[in-house]
């Protein structure tokens, strides 16, 4: 079996101060530190235990800078194969769809069974790629896989999450694209070793020559959407504490709500 993972570097900002770059557009990246997408970790993981139990080889592959090999080699640490780099200005200022276009055009060539995506990155949270993905190239796919039943004859047999904890089962025709829900699995430690041992391995880079597109098919020009600014959020004021009995209390809450225009 053929798999295909796509994914993500992304800036680590739980713990981070914050600072909006000189665009307003973006915020500044220079200081942070960087680390595989969770949903993608889990992916990559998912792709491994499938080659171990039916054979086949992982391809991972990743649009950004130079610094997106990190992210690349440690995939190939935890066992995937091969890995393919995109990077070209002409791909800077994508989003979800142009992402998906782009990608698409660098998998179409190659042979896979299967494509794995994170279901959101944690940086942008468009959660649309891995769908967009598969209609570009004509595939089945299934969104928020929690797992992964069985693969055999030819079809994949999958549970997704749906709303208020809810699941569905799905059979699908291979090939498909799969978007993988964190928890599916407990992705594996990656050893200093295998670390090592990866920086050794080739990394193929592809740009936008090597792509069958259009210049107005990548990057910000091939974009449905554009970001014009991005801001913190406004910081209100502080809980109001209610104070005294009961009856006083739940006065003073509809004459909150009166005031603010939630009860007539």
């Amino acid at each position: 079996m053929e798999i295909i993972v796509c994914i993500k570097r992304v800036p680590e900002t739980a713990e981070a101060d914050i600072v909006i770059d000189k665009t307003g557009r973006d915020i500044e990246k220079g200081g942070l530190v960087f680390d595989i997408n969770e949903w993608d970790n889990y992916a990559v993981e998912e792709a491994i235990i499938l080659k171990e139990k039916y054979g086949g080889s992982v391809t991972v592959i990743s649009m950004g800078p130079e610094g997106a090999n990190e992210t690349l080699r440690r995939a190939l640490a935890m066992g995937a194969d091969q890995a393919i780099r995109l990077t070209d200005p002409a791909f800077e200022g994508a989003d979800g769809y142009a992402i998906a276009r782009t990608l698409s055009q660098a998998i179409k060539p190659l042979c896979y069974d299967l494509i794995l995506t994170g279901v959101q990155t944690e940086d942008d949270g468009y959660g649309q790629v891995g769908g967009t993905l598969a209609e570009m190239l004509g595939i089945g796919h299934a969104a928020v896989v929690s797992r992964i039943e069985s693969i055999e004859d030819g079809r994949a047999r999958v549970h997704r999450e749906l709303e208020g904890g809810l699941e569905e089962v799905l059979d699908l025709e291979l090939p498909a694209v799969l978007t993988i829900q964190s928890g599916i699995n407990e992705p594996r430690y990656v050893s200093i070793m295998g670390i090592r041992k990866a920086a050794q391995r080739e990394i193929r880079v592809l740009g936008f020559q090597d792509l069958a597109m259009k210049p107005e098919e990548a990057g910000e020009d091939g974009s449905l959407t554009i970001v014009e600014r991005v801001s913190f959020p406004l910081v209100g004021e502080g809980a109001q504490i209610l104070e005294g009995t009961v009856d006083e209390i739940s006065d003073r809450v509809i004459a909150i709500l009166k005031e603010k225009g939630g009860v007539a």
